[in-house]
Formats: structure tokens, sequence, C-alpha cells
């Protein structure tokens, strides 16, 4: 996959709103694979849904949003699957960690899907984020902060052409902010892919190609 476009996309909710002033919405934007993408945005005015359009967990907007000009709508469940395991790296704003794993179990499940890293890439990955202690930990017993960053970490075991990050360091401070972009953009000059990540206020500190205020 090497674009990503959205064309007069508009979330449903917001149809008939007056005045609507956004550099996503309505408009006609190309998202390109190696390129590194801000949205910036205020609470309410749909990052998250754009995640979710992205990632084929919602439908309800108008307009079309495209896969190297192929509509997503058109995609079968297979297709989809494919998408999620080679194509598109998530990590939603709820993390969606399963509380009775251990932080290590929750990043093995997806790496069992994807065979993308060893045991000990993944442990390294966990001693850069500063959490190596907690693996055997439940994800249910560790910070907010500590799950944001386990999150991460099972979204970075993978191969793909778009990192899609929804508020990606919204509970870190400035060095762990620091570290996390490092990782995130370390891996995706590796694997020559894209950056989109949103943020309300604490932007993920890398350089960018293209901010866009939603």
């Amino acid at each position: 996959m090497e674009t990503i476009r959205l064309n007069n996309t508009l979330p449903r909710v917001f149809a008939g709103h007056d005045g609507i002033h956004s550099e996503v919405w309505l408009q006609d934007i190309k998202l390109q694979r190696g390129k590194r993408y801000l949205v910036s945005a205020e609470s309410g005015t749909g990052k998250s849904s754009m995640c979710s359009y992205i990632y084929g967990y919602r439908q309800d907007y108008s307009g079309d949003i495209t896969f190297d000009s192929k509509d997503i709508r058109t995609l079968s469940i297979a297709q989809w699957c494919d998408v999620r395991q080679r194509h598109i790296a998530y990590l939603p704003q709820d993390m969606r960690l399963f509380g009775e794993l251990t932080a290590l179990e929750n990043v093995e499940l997806k790496n069992r899907l994807t065979g993308f890293k060893s045991p000990e890439e993944i442990h390294r990955l966990f001693e850069a984020m500063g959490i190596a202690d907690k693996e055997a930990s439940l994800a249910s017993k560790l910070s907010i902060g500590q799950q944001q960053r386990v999150a991460i970490i099972r979204t970075l075991c993978q191969p793909c052409d778009f990192i899609l990050l929804d508020e990606p360091v919204s509970h870190l401070d400035d060095e762990n902010n620091r570290i996390v972009a490092h990782l995130i953009t370390s891996e995706a000059d590796r694997q020559g892919v894209g950056i989109i990540a949103t943020s309300v206020g604490n932007h993920l500190k890398m350089d960018v190609d293209l901010t866009f205020n939603l």
C-alpha cells in the first residue's frame, strides 16, 4: 500500500453542520508511504473517528476513503484481515489491552499472528521503554502510562506500510515521549513506512512532513 486518500470525507454526525473548518474533513488529502503526518485536533472533532474509518472499524461517513485507489468499503473480510496484519499497524486511543493477560502476553498475542519480532527483540523494546520489569505484570495492574507503552510495543510487532497512532503519548512525560518517538521512527525508517499520528496537544516528538489541523 502506497497511498491512503480521504476525498470529501465527513463523519455522518457532522452532516448538515455549517462552518466546518478542517484540513481533513471535506478535503482531498493523500497520505503517502514513507511520509510522516501529524493530525492536530481538539476534542470532539473526529480524530478517533478518522482512525477508525481508515482501519475499517466504522463506516459511518460520507465521501470516500481509498487504499491505492481502491474504495475501502469494497474490501472483503479476508482483505481487511490482510490490511490489519500486513499493511496498517494501529494503536487505538483506548489501547485495547487484555487486562487478564500480562504485559508480555499482550504483545505475544499480536506477534504470534505476524511472527515479526523475535523474543529477544521484544524484550529489548520493553527495556528501551523502561518497563522490562513489568513483562510478567497483569496489564490491569499497570499504570496508564505503562499500558500505553505496552500497547506501542504491540503495535510495532508487525510488518506494515503505515503506522497509525491515535494519541500515542497522551499519558507520557517528555522523556518517555522522546523514547517512544525514537523507537517508532526507527521502525518506520527500517521498513520505509508512513506514520500518521493524532494529538490533542501532547504531540509525538518527531519531525513531520505535514501537519493537518482537524
